[in-house]
C-alpha cells in the first residue's frame, strides 16, 4: 500500500507520448485531479485495473473482433525463423484524448486521479489496441508479421530474409514510438512459444507446461472443476482425435439439469484426455502446394475428421476435427457419413478451395 501511495503522490500530468523517453513507472501514466470519482482496484504487481463496469455499460461497444488463434497459426506455413516482440505495458502506450480523460477517473485514499493513457478494464481497450497495431503494420500483416494485441510475431523462410523483416518491424516501432519489453523479446529462433503453442519449422504442438497441467489435474469435484478442465483441454482439441466423443461423458456434467456424479463413466474420459494431450502429435501447418486429403467417420456420438498433407514421404496431420451432432442417431449410416463429409468440407473450405 505504501508503494502505491508513493506512485500516486508523485503522479505527473505530462502525457506519456510527449515525454520523448521510455517511461516505466506507473506514476507517469496518471494525473492527480481534485474531483470525486469511483474507487479503484489494483493487482499486486501495481498494474492498476479499475472497476469500470458502470462506465462500460454506457460505452458503445467496438464490434471489431480480435484475431482467431487458429487463423494466426495457419499463416506460418513454410516459415523457418521466428522472432517475438512484446510491447511494454500494452494499452498504456496509447494516449486518451484530453476531453475523454475525466471518464476514466478514480479515487483512492491518497487522492483522485484520471488516466492520461488507455487503462486496463475498459470494454473497448482490446479492440482499440488491436486496431491501432493493425493500422500501424497493415502493409506487413500476413506477409511476415502476425499481431495479437501486444504480441508481435515476425516469421520468415530464411535467416537473411528474417533479418530484413525484423529491421523493418523494429524501425516501424521506433517511428511510431512504441516500446518493446526487451526481456520478453526473442530473436531469430527456430522454435518459440506463441499463443499457447510451440511453433517450429515442422509445425505446432502444445506447450509442455499446459500438457503437464492437464496430466496433474486433480479429479473434478464439482461442475466448475469440470468446466475448467474442459476449457484447457478444449483449447487444444485440434491435436486430439475424436475429442468430442472422448469428452462427451464429462461435457454432460456441465449441465445444471444433470446431477454431478463423477463416476467411472466420467473418470475414463478424464484420464483419456490427459493421455491424449501427453501424446499429442506435432501438427503440420497447411501448405497449399502439397497433396491434401480429408478422412471422415461418423457414429452415434457425432462426426470425426482429419486433414492431412503428404510431404513426399508420409502423410502428416494438419488438424483434427470432431463435433457432436444431437440428432445423428436418427440418420442411417450413409447419411451419417455424408454429414461428416459435408461438415469437414465446411470446416476446412478455406484450405480445400485452394487445393
Amino acid at each position: 500500500m505504501a508503494q502505491l501511495r508513493d506512485y500516486l503522490h508523485t503522479a505527473v500530468p505530462t502525457p506519456l507520448m510527449d515525454a520523448g523517453v521510455e517511461v516505466v513507472d506507473l506514476h507517469a501514466y496518471i494525473a492527480k485531479i481534485d474531483r470525486e470519482f469511483k474507487t479503484q482496484r489494483r493487482t499486486k504487481d501495481l498494474r492498476l485495473c479499475i472497476d469500470y463496469r458502470k462506465l462500460n455499460v454506457q460505452t458503445i461497444r467496438n464490434a471489431r473482433p480480435l484475431p482467431r488463434i487458429d487463423d494466426l497459426l495457419e499463416r506460418l506455413g513454410g516459415a523457418k525463423f521466428f522472432s517475438k516482440l512484446d510491447l511494454k505495458s500494452r494499452y498504456h502506450q496509447l494516449e486518451i484524448r484530453q476531453e475523454d480523460r475525466y471518464k476514466t477517473a478514480f479515487k483512492t485514499r491518497y487522492g483522485h486521479f484520471e488516466w492520461l493513457v488507455m487503462p486496463f478494464g475498459l470494454t473497448n481497450a482490446p479492440a482499440t489496441f488491436q486496431a491501432a497495431m493493425t493500422t500501424e503494420f497493415r502493409h506487413m500483416l500476413d506477409r511476415f508479421v502476425l499481431i495479437y494485441l501486444d504480441d508481435i510475431l515476425v516469421y520468415s523462410r530464411s535467416l537473411e530474409e528474417h533479418v530484413k523483416h525484423l529491421r523493418t518491424v523494429l524501425e516501424r516501432l521506433r517511428q511510431a514510438k512504441y516500446k518493446a519489453n526487451r526481456d520478453k523479446c526473442e530473436f531469430a529462433r527456430l522454435e518459440l512459444e506463441y499463443m499457447g503453442h510451440y511453433v517450429t519449422p515442422q509445425g505446432i504442438r502444445p506447450l509442455a507446461d499446459k500438457s503437464e497441467a492437464l496430466r496433474v489435474w486433480p479429479e473434478p469435484t464439482n461442475t466448475t472443476d469440470v468446466r475448467s478442465f474442459l476449457g484447457l483441454a478444449g483449447y487444444y482439441r485440434r491435436f486430439i482425435t475424436r475429442y468430442s466423443r472422448i469428452a462427451a461423458p464429462m461435457t454432460r456434467l456441465q449441465s445444471p439439469k444433470v446431477p454431478f456424479v463423477f463416476d467411472d463413466d466420467a473418470r475414463r474420459p478424464f484420464q483419456a484426455l490427459k493421455t491424449a494431450m501427453l501424446m499429442a502429435p506435432v501438427l503440420s501447418i497447411y501448405d497449399p502446394t502439397l497433396p491434401t486429403r480429408v478422412t471422415t467417420d461418423a457414429s452415434g456420438y457425432g462426426i470425426w475428421a482429419v486433414l492431412e498433407q503428404h510431404d513426399g514421404d508420409v502423410w502428416h496431420p494438419v488438424q483434427y476435427f470432431s463435433h457432436k451432432v444431437p440428432p445423428i442417431d436418427s440418420l442411417d449410416d450413409a447419411r451419417k457419413e455424408l454429414l461428416a463429409f459435408v461438415m469437414a468440407l465446411k470446416r476446412w473450405r478455406h484450405f480445400l478451395l485452394k487445393a
